[in-house]
């Protein structure tokens, strides 16, 4: 429709409205009014929806015994009930539709037969004129509906077959409502080929809109002095159809309600099941968790309730065992307690009284100034040892506490490296500190911190085999990594796997420059936990070892992953990413 005159010039709204048509026009989607949703809206809403619902399904089927039970038991029975209801139907309807079929054969034959007697008791000398015709055929249509009794109702026709050359000839008589359009050529050929027989043939019937079946038979009928006509019986079959519906309707219901009784008597089997199971799993959890009184109450002497006593007896075996451990474990801790604190006064004498030889051991012969200064280091030996098991004792009584405050992981590696780097020199050690990050302020307990990092450095010296050692400070979003790699002995898969055992060396008789007590690193390990974080180590024969030191930028929050990975035991590694960027 070409625009009107006045929607040229018309001002801003004129062309607001010209360009709003040419955008619908090209394409874009006009907006919806108050209340209405575009139909791309709704079916995302459909599917959103659906999805939520098959996540939902899928959830209750992975994590529910009780719901995957019924609901493998109802679409079993559903299945089942499916294929015997088609069954049954299927053979009702053959069964409906041949009794049907017989009757409608055997009522169309004898009102073929009544008719054509009716006919045939015409004199045939005689020339029937056009009314005692037509008044014969009245009769015969009379007696032809009075020998139907079909309960949907019959339609009758009487036409004359085509190509007949009688002198007279008799009007087609159609009963009302006759369904012209279920008589095809089909049936009128295989009517006029088998004369003398009937034809049938299943129709559609269309009434009010709706189509019901139906069942065509022809015959032909010889009239004196007027030929060969075709007679047509139509027979509505509405009711043997009302029949099958009822039962099919029948059939569904009953099938629908065997179902929900089977997912009914299904859920309350399962539940005598599923309960005690989910009994004896809150039970399993709190036993877990150190309730170690917990038991499953035992009612009946069914399965499940062998199944309780038994999982009891377990349970009481197992509480007696952890009881007996924990008792065993708090009497090695308190031992190893009372006697880390007895000892330090006779070895705070003893200390006193080394520090006074040792002082005096130039005035001493040769033999017993060197006995002064054995003594006086095997002091410090013992002194450390004693300090360690102290710590130990603390950590297996779960009695450490961290003492947090701001830290900079760089600067707390440098100290540590210039704290370091006399003993490098002296062992002919390039110690080398690479920081690209960790140089943010974190919530660390600075004296824990520290003895980690020197215990790892001291390692990697006393291992070093005159090799640079490099400390690398590197960090991401989550976690800040501090590596000390060494390009020494190293180790077997085994012995990197026990690294971290107490009183455990890789190497025993190995002379230590660095005086050590074997628990370093099971205390360091200790420390790192504290904090959230971890110590991995990688290690291989004459590669060297690199152990790196991860720990949380946020309290509570534990390290999945580091800043500076580690590859596997297995695999080589040319050390962290910062030294070879470095070098």
């Amino acid at each position: 429709m070409p625009p009107a005159p006045s929607d040229r010039g018309a001002g801003p709204s004129g062309r607001a409205t010209t360009a709003a048509g040419r955008a619908t026009g090209a394409g874009r989607a006009a907006p919806t009014g108050p209340g209405r949703t575009a139909p791309g809206g709704v079916a995302r809403r459909l599917r959103r929806w659906l999805r939520r619902g098959l996540r939902g399904v899928a959830y209750l089927w992975r994590r529910s015994l009780m719901f995957r039970s019924v609901a493998i038991t109802v679409m079993t029975t559903g299945l089942a009930i499916a294929i015997i209801g088609t069954a049954v139907m299927i053979s009702i309807s053959n069964n409906v539709y041949s009794q049907r079929r017989d009757q409608i054969e055997a009522e169309s034959a004898r009102a073929t037969v009544v008719a054509q007697g009716i006919f045939d008791a015409a004199t045939a000398g005689e020339d029937n004129n056009q009314s005692e015709l037509e008044t014969l055929q009245n009769e015969a249509q009379q007696a032809i509906l009075s020998n139907t009794t079909s309960p949907g109702g019959t339609s009758i026709a009487i036409e004359r077959s085509p190509d007949q050359t009688a002198p007279q000839a008799l009007q087609t008589v159609v009963s009302p409502g006759f369904p012209d359009a279920a008589i095809t050529d089909a049936l009128r050929k295989e009517v006029g080929k088998n004369t003398g027989k009937l034809s049938l043939q299943p129709v559609r019937l269309e009434e009010d809109g709706r189509s019901q079946p139906g069942l065509a038979v022809g015959s032909t009928l010889q009239i004196p002095s007027a030929g060969q006509y075709e007679l047509y019986l139509v027979y509505d079959l509405s009711d043997a159809q009302q029949t099958l519906d009822f039962v099919s309707q029948t059939l569904s219901i009953g099938g629908v309600a065997l179902m929900v009784l089977i997912a009914l008597v299904t859920s309350l089997v399962v539940r005598l099941v599923v309960l005690p199971i989910r009994g004896a799993a809150e039970t399993s959890r709190k036993i877990a968790a150190g309730r170690l009184d917990e038991r499953i109450p035992v009612k009946g002497n069914d399965d499940i309730a062998t199944l309780a006593r038994s999982f009891n007896g377990m349970a009481e075996a197992v509480s007696r065992q952890i009881t007996q451990l924990a008792e065993l474990s708090r009497v090695q801790q308190r031992f190893v307690s009372d006697v880390s604190h007895e000892l330090r006064t006779p070895l705070t004498t003893i200390r006193l009284a080394g520090d006074m030889l040792f002082d005096s051991r130039h005035a001493f012969e040769p033999s017993v100034g060197r006995s002064a200064e054995l003594l006086h280091a095997q002091i410090e030996r013992f002194e450390m040892l004693l300090a360690d098991l102290l710590e130990i004792s603390r950590f297996d009584a779960q009695a450490v506490q961290l003492d947090p405050e701001p830290v900079i992981p760089a600067a707390l590696a440098t100290d540590i490296v210039d704290e370091f780097r006399p003993l490098a020199e002296r062992a002919g050690i390039d110690l080398q500190l690479v920081t690209p990050g960790g140089h943010t302020t974190m919530q660390l307990d600075a004296k824990r911190v520290r003895r980690i990092l020197r215990n790892l450095v001291g390692n990697a010296i006393e291992h070093g085999d005159a090799k640079p050692v490099q400390v690398v400070v590197d960090s991401d979003a989550r976690s800040v990594a501090i590596a000390v790699r060494d390009q020494g002995i190293g180790m077997p898969p085994e012995d990197a796997a026990r690294v971290f055992d107490r009183f455990w060396r890789a190497d025993p008789s190995r002379k230590r420059t660095i005086g050590g007590t074997g628990l370093g690193l099971a205390i360091s390990l200790g420390d790192a936990n504290l904090h959230g974080g971890r110590i991995d180590v990688w290690s291989r024969p004459g590669e060297g070892s690199t152990f790196v030191l991860t720990l949380p930028r946020t309290d509570g929050v534990g390290v999945s992953t580091s800043a500076i990975p580690l590859p596997e035991l297995d695999e080589s590694y040319d050390g962290p990413r910062a030294v070879r960027e470095e070098d």
